[in-house]
């Protein structure tokens, strides 16, 4: 099994930042990917960023594009999301996720941090 659990979400004001951070534990050496979605109020579900567990890959949203950046810390089974120049469109829950290797989709989520961004 596989536990997610996010932190570091809160209210900041339009242009500031945050920094959410994902704790796993469980089967993480069998963890392909990882990821960050968000969820705004009464939308779908969308993907941020991706990481891949064994290299440096990464993978962007247009939205999160030069803007965001994922990292992660495999000896601490954890993962980042650096959140700079938010804008209120970037309100939404957040929650990380993993995908096992030799899997297609993402099988394991955290319970979301909500991060509101507004002045």
């Amino acid at each position: 099994q596989v536990h997610l659990a996010e932190s570091g979400g809160g209210l900041v004001q339009p242009g500031g930042s945050l920094r959410l951070s994902c704790a796993a534990s469980g089967r993480t050496n069998n963890f392909g990917r990882m990821g960050w979605f968000r969820q705004p109020s009464g939308k779908e579900r969308e993907p941020v960023a991706y990481i891949w567990w064994d290299d440096d890959s990464t993978y962007y949203s247009d939205s999160a594009e030069g803007r965001f950046t994922i990292s992660k810390d495999k000896a601490k089974n954890e993962m980042y999301l650096q959140m700079n120049s938010l804008k209120p469109e970037d309100t939404a829950v957040y929650f990380c996720a993993a995908l096992m290797i030799g899997y297609t989709q993402f099988d394991y989520w955290g319970q979301g941090t909500q991060v509101t961004v507004s002045s």
